[in-house]
């Protein structure tokens, strides 16, 4: 058997052919495995501190609103095994809340007082209110409700009806919720249940990846863990597992357990159903691999502690677990592979490995970690490939430390004096705006001897008078040294010119270094330019600034009174002319329509002009603008009812003579 990939040239095409195809075949299901349980492995259970505050979220509460609160809330702690404060007044709130006409209603309250025990919850309108909405033309949600309402009140119900109206209701609602609900139906449904079963693998293929680690449905957490749950339980009845890849299930197992703080009501009680489904199920149960020790691997504590345990923290049996690598993040160097652990004395699920035994360098690693039941289990998946990432630690010794002065144009060598961590300088250090600051120094690994740079290493010169910090970045050369070169003169603006004696700090971090620290290296006496003349709180850039007020601009000087009103004479003039002409040939005004738009369109039209002349006597822009925007309003509404009647009359018949 061969097989053709066009894209490679012939000789790769000629190499694959004659590989053997079984070979082949074992070697991608190899790396898929690895691929998969790299990166799916959960790396986190439901802890007891997680499953107390579930717990927290179920008796908050009581009392009990509804029958929806009282069925999450009495369920969850079900579940979590704990006691139901107040059961006998549960039970009388229940019956007080639950509604006769409302399916979920009587669904919540039924299986509500069925937990409780001696609960018992009687209206006359129940049967028939749960009978009338199985019907084909419900939703699957009542149908499903009014079927398991039935089944929680021992009240006789039809599965063969009950199986033909989920099933006529999905084909008009197909969603996974609505599948959800049809799956927990078909647990209690006796006949042939097979095309629900059937639907898991379409329903699971509806779900959205996430960051190829997760996956969801439309909905969030509680439809997702709402289609999972059921399907698992369908598939406890059909006694075969569900059609869910085993990829799938871990990708799942993550999406919940990244969810696991929830704190709705719904959605946690639905989480801590998909959680325990998925640890007694008994055919996928995903195996978790925590890290249970600090992320820092240190000479105190050189162990590397995992604890492997299902998702809701319990013990899996014995197990041998493996490192199969640990990879260092920096430069990909592998320093250790197929390392053992052994199991921890105090705790049957803890495993622990010393770490620094394979004397790796400082920096951050990534373990891979692979785990086998001593005994035989086929439902345990995601135990190969899990990862865990520690950072190896190490402790710094500063050496070779001096600092002084030196001139700008570097006519003469610096005056430099060497210092011993922790010792501060015995003299106060002077410079002036002629001169710099210099400061060198080495960082060693104690464990290691080499030298090393830090990622964090400043320096931080502090006024002591006006307590004004200003912070440098050491710089460090090919020779892992570190330097500090402060040119006074170039640097009085960022002091704000404050010349007087400044304390100088070193401070040196790292996620790698167990002993940063801040050393108080010396005082120094600094003098900038014209010292005396700068005050010496200009440099206070957050300080409250002035308010700034808009003001308009000043009105320029008016005319005299002659010439405006010898202006406004010539400007009405013209009307003047227009009216004397209309008094001598006459005027006819019989075709203005006496209306109430033509009389205010005019009217409106009239007190725009009059705003004209305020504008230009006493108001502003902004004045003008607002009181325009209040006229403007009628006078498009009557103008436009004036203009609609005028075209009314324009297209009426003339009358004949």
């Amino acid at each position: 058997m061969s097989f053709s990939i066009p894209q490679y040239d012939n000789r790769l095409r000629s190499i694959l052919t004659s590989i053997n195809m079984a070979k082949v075949l074992s070697v991608v299901g190899l790396l898929a495995i690895a691929v998969v349980g790299q990166a799916l492995t959960p790396s986190s259970f439901l802890t007891t501190v997680d499953q107390n505050r579930l717990k927290s979220v179920f008796e908050a509460a009581s009392p009990y609103a509804d029958t929806q609160a009282a069925h999450y809330s009495i369920l969850g702690l079900k579940l979590l095994g704990a006691t139901i404060p107040n059961a006998q007044d549960a039970c009388k709130v229940i019956s007080k809340v639950l509604d006769g006409s409302n399916v979920a209603s009587i669904y919540y309250g039924a299986t509500a007082a069925k937990a409780l025990g001696n609960c018992k919850v009687e209206v006359p309108e129940f049967k028939k209110t749960l009978t009338d909405a199985i019907k084909e033309d419900s939703s699957v949600q009542d149908i499903v409700f009014a079927y398991l309402a039935l089944k929680s009140l021992g009240l006789p119900a039809d599965d063969s009806a009950v199986s033909k109206a989920i099933l006529a209701a999905l084909n008009t609602d197909d969603s996974p919720s609505s599948h959800s609900y049809a799956f927990l139906a078909a647990t209690e449904l006796s006949g042939d249940i097979s095309k629900f079963v059937d639907n898991i693998e379409d329903v699971v293929a509806q779900a959205d990846e996430v960051d190829d680690k997760y996956l969801q449905f439309e909905g969030g957490l509680f439809a997702t863990a709402l289609v999972v749950d059921s399907a698992y339980k369908l598939a406890e009845k059909n006694k075969k597992a569900p059609t869910i890849a085993q990829d799938k299930v871990l990708k799942f197992a993550n999406y919940f357990l990244s969810r696991k703080h929830v704190h709705q009501l719904k959605s946690a009680y639905q989480f801590l159903s998909v959680i325990k489904t998925l640890t007694t199920n008994k055919f996928h149960v995903p195996v978790a691999v925590t890290l249970a020790s600090p992320v820092a691997v240190t000479q105190a504590d050189p162990s590397v502690k995992v604890q492997v345990t299902d998702l809701l923290g319990g013990n899996l049996g014995e197990m041998t677990v493996t490192a199969d690598s640990a990879r260092h993040l920096e430069d990909g160097a592998v320093v250790l592979s197929k390392k053992q652990f052994t199991l921890s004395a105090s705790e049957k699920s803890l495993f622990e490995l010393n770490f620094l035994e394979a004397k790796p360098a400082k920096g951050f690693y990534k373990l891979t970690i692979s785990v086998v039941p001593k005994k035989a289990d086929a439902k345990l998946i995601g135990t190969t490939g899990a990862e865990v990432e520690v950072k190896v630690t190490t402790k710094v010794a500063i050496e070779n430390v001096e600092i002084g002065v030196a001139d700008k144009d570097q006519a003469t060598a610096a005056r430099t004096t060497r210092l011993v961590h922790p010792n501060k300088a015995a003299t106060v250090i002077e410079a002036d705006y002629h001169q710099k600051i210099v400061m060198k120094f080495q960082l060693k690994d104690k464990t290691s001897g080499t030298l090393m740079t830090a990622h964090q290493a400043f320096v931080r010169l502090t006024n002591l008078e006006t307590k004004q910090e200003i912070i440098f970045v050491t710089e460090s050369d090919n020779s892992l040294t570190s330097k500090f070169d402060l040119d006074v003169g170039s640097s009085a603006k960022e002091f704000g010119s404050v010349s007087g004696k400044y304390s100088m700090e070193l401070i040196v971090g790292d996620a790698v270094i167990e002993n940063p620290f801040s050393w108080l290296i010396a005082d120094i006496s600094i003098t900038f330019p014209e010292a005396s003349e700068a005050p010496a709180n200009t440099t206070n850039q957050y300080a409250k600034k002035p308010e700034i007020k808009h003001k308009f601009n000043e009105p320029e000087k008016r005319p005299p009174a002659t010439v405006s009103l010898a202006f406004t004479a010539l400007v009405l003039l013209p009307l003047l002319i227009l009216l004397v002409l209309w008094l001598r040939i006459g005027v006819n005004v019989s075709n203005f329509p006496i209306s109430l738009s033509a009389v205010g369109f005019h009217v409106c039209l009239g007190a725009i002009f009059g705003l004209y002349y305020c504008y230009w006597t006493h108001l502003n822009m902004f004045q003008t603008l607002r009181w325009l925007g209040i006229i403007a309003v009628p006078t498009f509404f009557f103008g436009n009812r004036l203009l609609s009647a005028l075209a009314s009359k324009s297209q009426l018949p003339k009358k004949k003579k």
